[in-house]
């Protein structure tokens, strides 16, 4: 019987590194190919080893375009992604208090709208955002690819009320008798309780935005102002040849910040995911 339960985890862990495996490969595949020419990457087929390392890719990369360079475009970037985060959280925070907490006409209503536009597809307001955009004149701008955050988002909006469930109401009413005001309660007990839930916010929307393609390519036309994600996309080109080492090594390199704030807020995006669904 115990070697029956020795096997059965032999073969789960095996399992399990297999399919880890094949869900990193690509990532693996990228990095190996931003040390190889376009003939080993369009030739070599699967493999993970280059058979001449190729040391000018990242140089070549960085290099960018027309005199720009790519830490021109980590810094545009990391200023739309920084921006957009932080308006995601605290509009979101306060926007979930004020559905899950706060008791006012019309409550129900609102959060029915709420959760109707997370089910509309992007491509349903695409083109309604852009002429609106265009008639105030900020095509061209950073605004509306910041702003709409600073509005709430219906996913985080929802993910922290579930979180505030798991608060108990007791402390709302013991800071109501101390002479907390709703904004008080908000952001004295609320806000630093949800430190789990607010990470997890941080990490999705990070990562949401730092991946953002079609927002810029929408909204913004000078090349100083493109983000890493259209940048990088400049290294295809149909007219001539496409450097897909280059292409690789800057790749590579983005992935960095999203590992980075994975890597260190990882234990908080669990606990804020596992305990969202927990009631009060």
């Amino acid at each position: 019987m115990k070697a029956r339960k020795i096997i059965g985890k032999v073969i789960y862990h095996l399992f399990v590194l297999a399919f880890g495996f094949c869900m990193i490969y690509p990532v693996l595949w990228m990095i190996s190919g931003s040390f190889k020419d376009n003939a080993q990457i369009l030739t070599g087929g699967l493999s993970l080893v280059p058979k001449e390392v190729i040391k000018t890719n990242y140089a070549t990369g960085w290099r960018g375009f027309s005199g720009i360079t790519f830490a021109t475009f980590f810094k545009n970037s990391g200023i739309l992604t920084s921006i957009a985060t932080f308006g995601t959280l605290v509009s979101s925070a306060l926007v979930s208090y004020s559905l899950s907490r706060v008791h006012f006409k019309g409550r129900g209503l609102w959060f029915s709208c709420m959760i109707a536009t997370m089910m509309l597809p992007g491509q349903v307001i695409m083109i309604p955002s852009f002429l609106i955009w265009h008639k105030l004149g900020l095509v061209g701008t950073y605004v509306p690819l910041v702003l709409p955050y600073f509005c709430g988002q219906a996913f985080f909006i929802y993910q922290m009320m579930q979180f505030m469930k798991g608060i108990p109401r007791e402390l709302d009413e013991a800071a109501k008798i101390d002479g907390c005001s709703k904004y008080g309660i908000f952001g004295r007990i609320i806000f630093p309780l949800l430190k789990p839930s607010l990470i997890t916010t941080v990490i999705i929307q990070f990562y949401w935005k730092w991946d953002d393609y079609m927002g810029p390519l929408l909204y913004l036309n000078k090349p100083q102002q493109y983000p890493v994600s259209i940048a990088i996309k400049l290294f295809a080109d149909a007219t001539s040849t496409t450097d897909y080492g280059a292409m690789f090594a800057m790749s590579s390199l983005s992935l960095i910040p999203v590992f980075l704030i994975f890597l260190f807020f990882n234990r908080y995006l669990v606990q804020g995911i596992g305990t969202s669904g927990l009631k009060g």
